[in-house]
C-alpha cells in the first residue's frame, strides 16, 4: 500500500531527524541521500530510454531553497559520472552548499534575469533531461516573473524528458491544486514519502510516474493524510469463494436501476456485479428495464417490487433512473432506510436524506459532486471541483457522513474522517457512456461480499470505519484494470469492461 503524506507532515519528519543528526554531526545527510537517489533515477531513465548517460547533458532549474540544493548535488553526482551539467539559477542565487558542489563537478552555471528567459529555455530544452528544482513542498502558490516566464516558453517548445524534484513546480504538495504555468513531469522523485498532492488531480496530471526515495525520516512519519491499494493488497483483500461456500453466503446484493429512458444503466450495473463475483443479484426495476436485464443476464433474479422483500447483503441504487421516476426514487430512498450498506449512485442522490452513514458510499463524478455540495451551501462549481478534488471530496464526506467516491482520472474515495483512497489505474479511453454504471455494479457486489468482513481489512491497517472507503477504492481499481484490459490503447465500450473483470479477478 503506497502511503502519501502532507508536505507538513514531511518537513516536521525531516525536522526532528535533522535534529538528531546535529547532535551526531551527521546534518546534510538527507539532502545528500535525496540527491544520490534523484540522480540514480535520471540515471536509470536515460538507460531505459536507449541514452548513454556518459556525454549526455542535464539542466536544472533550481531555485535558491533546500529543493534547489537537492537538484543541484544531483547535477554534481550527473556531473562525475560523465555528463554535462548546466544550472539555471531561477532566483540569481542558490544553495550555497549545493552550488559549490555542482561548480566544483564542473557544472555551467546561468542566471535567469528578466531579460534572458527565452534564450535559456531554449539553453533548458536543449538538455537529454530537465530537472524542475525550483519549488518544494513548503512553496505557496505558483511561479513568478521570470521564472513563470522560462517554463511557459519551454512548455512552447521542444525538451528533453522532465524529472521534477520531490514536486512539480507549481503543484500544491498537499492538496493537489495547481497553479499555472506548471512544467509536466515524465517522472516525479519524491523524498520519504509520496506527497498527496502528487496522488490527487490536478496534481496527478503533472507528476508523471512516482518514484519515492527513502532518506532516513520513514519511522518519523505520522498516520498518512492519503492511501492507494497496490496488488499485492487487492490480492489480500478480494473475498475468495471457500471450498463450501453457496450462492447466499457468496453475498446478494438488490440493484435498483434504470427506468424508461436508461434501461441499459440495469443491464450494465447487474453485469459489472455479476463478473465482480457476487453469489446473486436480485433486480427490482420498471417492466422496460426487467425485460431487458432477463434478456442481457439471465443469471439476475427479477423482482420482487418491494425493497423490504428482498433479502441482501447490500444495495446498489441510482443507476440510469431518471428525474421524476418516482417509483425507482422510493425505492433508493427504501434501501437507505434498511440499514444495510448501499452503493448509491447519481441517479439516486435526489432521493437521500442530507445525512448518510458510512457504509452508504455516494459515486458522483465532479460536475454532480459540486450539485451535491451546493444542497449544503457549498459553490464550488464543476471547475473548483476539478481544480481541488482532494479538498472537494473531504467537504462532501464531512457534509454528509457518507463514504464519497469521486470518480475522475484519479478516483479518490473519501470516508467521513481518516486517509482518503485514490486510485489511477483507469485508461482515458474509459471516459466512456455506461462505464459509471459498470462501477456502481462492482461497487455493490463488493459490498455484499465484504458485508462483514472486518477482520481482513483490519489486517491490512484499515479500520473497520475505514473499510467502506477501501472497498470502494478497491472497486475503482478492479474497474480500471479491466478497462485499461479491454482497451488494450484504443477505445473501449462499457460492456467490453464487465467483460474483462473475471480476467483481473484471476489475476490478481
Amino acid at each position: 500500500m503506497i502511503s502519501a503524506y502532507t508536505g507538513t507532515q514531511i518537513r516536521e519528519a525531516e525536522k526532528r531527524f535533522f535534529q538528531a543528526s546535529l547532535r551526531s554531526g551527521t546534518g546534510a545527510v538527507l539532502m545528500q541521500r535525496a540527491a544520490y537517489g534523484l540522480a540514480n533515477a535520471v540515471v536509470r531513465e536515460l538507460v531505459s530510454r536507449g541514452i548513454r548517460p556518459y556525454g549526455a547533458s542535464v539542466a536544472v532549474l533550481a531555485g535558491k531553497g533546500n529543493n534547489g540544493g537537492d537538484g543541484l548535488f544531483a547535477a554534481a553526482f550527473l556531473a562525475a559520472r560523465g555528463m554535462r551539467t548546466t544550472a539555471v539559477l531561477t532566483a540569481g542565487d542558490a544553495h550555497p552548499d549545493g552550488l559549490a558542489a555542482f561548480e566544483r563537478a564542473g557544472g555551467r552555471t546561468l542566471i535567469l534575469t528578466d531579460h534572458n528567459a527565452g534564450e535559456l529555455a531554449a539553453a533548458a530544452g536543449g538538455a537529454d533531461v530537465v530537472i524542475d528544482a525550483v519549488l518544494g513542498t513548503g512553496a505557496q502558490g505558483g511561479l513568478r516573473g521570470a521564472t513563470a516566464s522560462l517554463v511557459e516558453k519551454m512548455n512552447g517548445g521542444a525538451h528533453g524528458f522532465v524529472v521534477a524534484c520531490d514536486i512539480p513546480s507549481g503543484v500544491n504538495a498537499d492538496t493537489g491544486e495547481s497553479y499555472d504555468p506548471v512544467l509536466p513531469a515524465d517522472i516525479t522523485v519524491t523524498f520519504g514519502g509520496a506527497k498527496a498532492g502528487l496522488l490527487a488531480d490536478p496534481g496527478a496530471d503533472y507528476a508523471g510516474r512516482v518514484l519515492v526515495i527513502p532518506i532516513g525520516i520513514e519511522t518519523e512519519l505520522p498516520l498518512p493524510v492519503l492511501r492507494r491499494l497496490e496488488s499485492a493488497d487487492l490480492a489480500r483483500l478480494l473475498p475468495p469463494p471457500a471450498r463450501r461456500s453457496h450462492k447466499y453466503t457468496r453475498g446478494v446484493l438488490g440493484i435498483v436501476a434504470g427506468s424508461q429512458q436508461y434501461p441499459g444503466a440495469a443491464v450494465l450495473a447487474c453485469r459489472g456485479a455479476l463478473a465482480a463475483g457476487a453469489g446473486m443479484v436480485r433486480y427490482l426495476g420498471p417492466p422496460e428495464a426487467t425485460r431487458l436485464v432477463r434478456q442481457a443476464c439471465p443469471e439476475v433474479v427479477c423482482g420482487p417490487d418491494a425493497v423490504a422483500d428482498a433479502h441482501v447483503q447490500a444495495w446498489l441504487v441510482g443507476p440510469g433512473i431518471a428525474d421524476g421516476d418516482d417509483d425507482q426514487l422510493r425505492r433508493a430512498r427504501d434501501a437507505v432506510e434498511t440499514g444495510l450498506p448501499v452503493a448509491a449512485d447519481a441517479g439516486a442522490l435526489p432521493a437521500l436524506p442530507d445525512v448518510l452513514p458510512p457504509h452508504v458510499v455516494l459515486t458522483p463524478h465532479g460536475g454532480e459532486l459540486a450539485r451535491l455540495l451546493q444542497r449544503y451551501g457549498i459553490d464550488l462549481g464543476r471547475q473548483g471541483v476539478d481544480g481541488a478534488t482532494l479538498d472537494a471530496v473531504r467537504q462532501a464526506s464531512e457534509r454528509t457522513g457518507a463514504t464519497v467516491l469521486l470518480k475522475g482520472a484519479t478516483t479518490l474515495v473519501a470516508p467521513p474522517s481518516g486517509p482518503v483512497f485514490s486510485q489511477a489505474e483507469a485508461s482515458p479511453w474509459m471516459a466512456t457512456a455506461g462505464s459509471g454504471d459498470v462501477l456502481a455494479g462492482i461497487l455493490g457486489s463488493l459490498l455484499a461480499q465484504h458485508s462483514d468482513d472486518e477482520d481482513k481489512f483490519d489486517a491490512c491497517g484499515i479500520s473497520a470505519e475505514q473499510r467502506w472507503a477501501a472497498i470502494g477504492a478497491m472497486a475503482a481499481s478492479v474497474h480500471g484494470r479491466a478497462g485499461t484490459l479491454a482497451s488494450g490503447g484504443g477505445p473501449v465500450t462499457a460492456g467490453a469492461i464487465a467483460s474483462y473483470l473475471p480476467e483481473v479477478m484471476r489475476t490478481l
